[in-house]
């Protein structure tokens, strides 16, 4: 695939997304039992805009 990002395949990008949902999960599991943190959830965002790329490079 010309143009991809070095060690972009399929199974990084799953794996990503994976870890990104789990991410989410455990953001959401934390701010119901401790309260919500702005940090997590900005990491959390920011997680998910590189899935995101990851993902747009990919189908590029």
């Amino acid at each position: 695939m010309p143009g991809s990002m070095p060690g972009s395949t399929p199974g990084s990008t799953k794996t990503m997304g994976a870890i990104t949902i789990g991410g989410l999960v455990v953001v959401t599991a934390y701010t119901v039992a401790l309260g919500s943190n702005g940090w997590l959830w900005f990491g959390w965002v920011v997680l998910g805009l590189i899935t995101l790329g990851m993902i747009a490079t990919r189908s590029a």
